[in-house]
């Protein structure tokens, strides 16, 4: 998954019941937009490696990539 800052990510629950999160991707770490990722979701930031079960939205295209 690549990702452009001010794309969305969106962490899909794992178990039943639970919901998806959603986070907006403040940086890029990477080299050619690969992770790791810093986004902010609720305020909070924290360095991330996206896994198979998320996916990212790219706000400008509406563009959606999986992981």
């Amino acid at each position: 998954m690549n990702a452009v800052a001010a794309s969305r990510l969106h962490v899909h629950g794992r178990v039943v019941g639970a919901s998806d999160q959603t986070s907006e991707t403040i940086e890029i770490r990477g080299r050619g937009a690969a992770p790791p990722y810093v986004p902010r979701r609720n305020g909070h930031e924290a360095l991330m490696f996206p896994g198979t079960d998320e996916s990212g939205e790219h706000l400008h295209n509406h563009e959606s990539t999986r992981g």
